[in-house]
C-alpha cells in the first residue's frame, strides 16, 4: 500500500503488525517502518525499511515509478530498521546517489561495505530536486552519531527519522485519523524508552530548528503516523519532556520476596493517595520495564522499594536502576524503602547507586525488619504522606 502525503510525495513504507520486542522495548501495538518517495525532476527516496520487509518497499515504489529512475536515496539514520534494505534497493536503483551525513557514510560502509556512490552533507546544505529543495540538518545522538533530519523547504515537511515517532502499527497514516490518547501514549512511551538520555540535545535541536527558520507544517517520522493536523503538539511535548517538566504524580516501583515489601508499598501508596496526589504502583516481574519507564517520564517523584537479598537490593530492582540511571530522566525526586531479615543492605545499595548517577535522593529512607506490624504499617503510611507533601511543595 502507498499513501500520498501531498502532491508527488508518497509514503511507501511498510507495517510490522507482529513485532512485540524492539531490542528490549516492548512494542505492544507493533510498528511501521516509514520511507518516503518524492517525485520531481530528481526522484528521491528518503530512508528504507527493515530488510525482511524490503520486498514490500520495492513493490510500493514500483507502483509509482521504476527503481532505475531514482536519483537519490537519503539515509537519515543507519540503524538497521531503517537502512538494512539499502543494499537490495541500491542494487536495483543503479543510478542513485546515496545522501547521508559524514558519520552516516562511515556507518553504511561498516554495515554494508564500500560499494555505494555516497555523497555526504552537513547542516545547512541544500539539494535541488527541481521544483523542490531539500535542506539538511545534522542531529548527532538523536539517537545515533549519524542521525540527520531532511526538510522539504517548499512543502514545509520535516522528515526527522527517529525523532517525533511512535511504535504504532496502523493502516491510518496521519495523526488526525487515530485515537489521540493512544497516539500520545505511544509517543510518550517512545520518547521515554529511547530518547530520554538525549534530553539536553533535544532541547537545543528544537531551538536550532527555529533559529534556522524551519517551521514544519508536517512532521513525517520513521515510525508510526505522520503529524499533519497539529505538528506543534508533538514538538511541545518533546520540549516539555526534554526540559524535565513533571506532573504531581508519584510512581512506586518495587519487588518483593515474601510480601513484606509489598505490604510496605501498599501502605505508602495509601499515604500518598490520602493527600490527593496521583500515584501508581508497579511491581517488577509483573509490569513490563517499558511501561515502568513510561510512567516515570512525567512523575515528580519515584519511590523504589526492595527486599534485601545477599546484603544488597533484589536483582530485579538492580536491573531497573541500571536501566533508569542510563536513561537519566530529569526533574525527579527519588525515595527508597525496603525490608530485610537478619541483615539489611537493599536500601543502602539503592541509595548509593542513584546518588552515584547524580539523582536527587531524598531523606529519610525507610527500612523494616521482617514483616511490618501495625505500627510499622502506620510508619509507611506517614512516609507516603511526607512524599506527597514534598512534591506538592
Amino acid at each position: 500500500m502507498i499513501e500520498p502525503i501531498t502532491e508527488n510525495i508518497y509514503w511507501v513504507g511498510v507495517i510490522d503488525w507482529n513485532i512485540r520486542d524492539f531490542h528490549g522495548y516492548k512494542t505492544r501495538r507493533g510498528t511501521t517502518y516509514n520511507a518516503y518517495l518524492i517525485l520531481d525532476e530528481k526522484t528521491t527516496l528518503v530512508d528504507t525499511v527493515k530488510s525482511k520487509f524490503s520486498d514490500g518497499l520495492l513493490a510500493n515504489i514500483c507502483k509509482i515509478t521504476s527503481l532505475e529512475k531514482i536519483n537519490y536515496i537519503i539515509i537519515n539514520h543507519v540503524e538497521m530498521d531503517h537502512s538494512s534494505s539499502l543494499p537490495k534497493i541500491a542494487k536495483q536503483a543503479k543510478n542513485a546517489t546515496i545522501i547521508t551525513s559524514k558519520k552516516g557514510k562511515e556507518a553504511i560502509i561498516k554495515h554494508y561495505g564500500d560499494t555505494f556512490n555516497i555523497k555526504t552533507v552537513k547542516t545547512g546544505d541544500k539539494l535541488s530536486l527541481g521544483k523542490r529543495t531539500i535542506q539538511f540538518l545534522e542531529a548527532p545522538m538523536l539517537h545515533w552519531p549519524d542521525s540527520m533530519f531532511t526538510y522539504l523547504v517548499e512543502d514545509k515537511i520535516l522528515m526527522p527519522n527517529d525523532a517525533f515517532g511512535q511504535h504504532l502499527a496502523t493502516t491510518q497514516r496521519f495523526d488526525d485519523q487515530v485515537n489521540q490518547h493512544v497516539l500520545m501514549e505511544e509517543a510518550a512511551t517512545y520518547y521515554a524508552n529511547i530518547l530520554t538520555p538525549f534530553a539536553p540535545l533535544i532541547t537545543r535541536k528544537i531551538q536550532q530548528i527555529k533559529q534556522l527558520g524551519i517551521a514544519p507544517e508536517v512532521i513525517a517520522p520513521s515510525h508510526g503516523v505522520i503529524w499533519r493536523s497539529n505538528p506543534t503538539k508533538i514538538v511541545k511535548a518533546y520540549l516539555d519532556w526534554s526540559e524535565g517538566k513533571t506532573k504531581n504524580k508519584v510512581v512506586i516501583v518495587y519487588d518483593t520476596m515474601w510480601q513484606s515489601t509489598d505490604k510496605m508499598a501498599r501502605a505508602i501508596l495509601e499515604g500518598i493517595a490520602s493527600e490527593g496526589v496521583d500515584v501508581r504502583l508497579l511491581k517488577l516481574r509483573s509490569a513490563e520495564l517499558t511501561e515502568v519507564v513510561t510512567e516515570v517520564l512525567e512523575a515528580k517523584a519515584v519511590v523504589v522499594g526492595s527486599p534485601t537479598l545477599n546484603n544488597q537490593m533484589f536483582h530485579t530492582i538492580s536491573a531497573f536502576l541500571t536501566h533508569i540511571t542510563g536513561l537519566n530522566p530529569r526533574g525527579k525526586k527519588w525515595f527508597f524503602f525496603g525490608s530485610f531479615g537478619w541483615g539489611g543492605g537493599a536500601v543502602k545499595s539503592m541509595v548509593e547507586a542513584t546518588r552515584k548517577a547524580g539523582f536527587a535522593v531524598q531523606e529519610p529512607t525507610l527500612e523494616i525488619n521482617y514483616v511490618p506490624d501495625k505500627e510499622e504499617i502506620k510508619k509507611c503510611f506517614e512516609f507516603g504522606k511526607k512524599i506527597a507533601a514534598e512534591i506538592r511543595g
